[in-house]
């Protein structure tokens, strides 16, 4: 005769069976065979309607495309890209919530704020890079400064008679003013305005000699006469300028500076979603149709994986934080 079995032993296979379930579907479960399942959130930590919103878009479609799910773009502007940057690092590592990091987010800022409520490399996962956004060196088309060089001299027999517009304390063209007063020599007092508008205006107004701005922004002034160039902070000429020569050209070899943009999750995201979303990244990048419409935004192609993002972090931000030392930046 079969003995039947007991409760407490068929408790105890049930938990068994139970514990063995779990066991077996944990790893399917972590790696996400069906994520995406809803949509995903893209946190674009500036104002609508610029070019890095533009740029956010872009990427969302894109994206929203390869992955089969919605990427909606949620601005979040303020306090230098801080309050959108510090909502994405403490988000959910599940691969729903995304940051369209700047340099200022992950060189910048760690380089003048010393209670960053975020860490750039401890507190995301890298997904890739995307483009770059060149700075230029203008000036009010009334001056009688052509070049960089002309600048340099003038500013050299005239010490503070410049004075230079930028859009922010502590803002990429702030740290890229600093580091052509550093390279050049040249004596010129920094005038913070707040945004990109009222620095240009105040420039083509002649309330300061020069500014450094960024490409995107110029353009539009620097075609309309309102303005003039002098020498674009990339390390190569800029297709939309061809004719202005980079300060390395200009007599100071090995200068560089600029901003640029990268894609971002929080920390801890599960591998396998992180690769899909590395490689989804990697395609719409990559396409020349993106890569055309960033060229017409004014921004420069620059794709680059994971790795990449954090390698550029890493060697970068020792740099900014030296330019931030000499010349006392400090967040406001």
């Amino acid at each position: 005769m079969t003995a039947t079995p007991t409760k407490p032993f068929l408790a105890c296979a049930g938990l068994a069976a139970a514990l063995a379930a779990a066991l077996t579907t944990a790893p399917a479960a972590a790696q996400g065979p069906s994520w995406p399942d809803h949509p995903i959130r893209l946190v674009v930590p500036f104002a609508a309607g610029g070019a890095t919103d533009v740029l956010g878009r872009l990427l969302a479609v894109g994206l929203g495309e390869k992955l089969g799910q919605t990427v909606v773009v949620e601005n979040k502007p303020g306090a230098s890209t801080v309050i959108g940057a510090t909502q994405v690092a403490k988000a959910t590592p599940d691969g729903y919530t995304l940051l369209l990091a700047a340099s200022t987010t992950l060189t910048l800022n760690p380089a003048i704020r010393h209670n960053l409520a975020y860490d750039p490399l401890k507190s995301f996962a890298p997904l890739g890079l995307v483009a770059d956004m060149s700075l230029v060196l203008v000036a009010n088309p009334e001056i009688r400064v052509n070049s960089l060089k002309d600048l340099v001299a003038q500013a050299k027999a005239n010490p503070d008679k410049f004075s230079y517009g930028s859009f922010g304390a502590g803002s990429s063209v702030h740290f890229g003013g600093e580091m052509l007063k550093s390279a050049t020599g040249a004596r010129m007092v920094h005038v913070p305005f707040n945004g990109s508008a009222p620095s240009l205006t105040a420039l083509a107004g002649g309330q300061v000699q020069v500014a450094v701005d960024t490409v995107v922004a110029s353009l539009p002034l620097i075609k309309g006469g309102k303005i003039k160039p002098l020498a674009v902070l990339s390390a190569q000429r800029l297709p939309a300028l061809p004719q202005v020569p980079t300060v390395a050209e200009s007599g100071y070899p090995g200068f560089q500076m600029g901003t640029w943009f990268a894609l971002m999750a929080p920390a801890g995201l599960p591998a396998p979603v992180q690769q899909k979303l590395e490689k989804a990244l990697a395609e719409v990048a990559s396409a020349p149709a993106t890569r055309a419409r960033m060229v017409e935004l004014g921004l420069t192609p620059a794709y680059g994986n994971g790795a990449a993002v954090r390698a550029r972090v890493e060697k970068e931000l020792p740099e900014m934080r030296a330019v931030a030392a000499r010349a006392d930046i400090r967040a406001e």
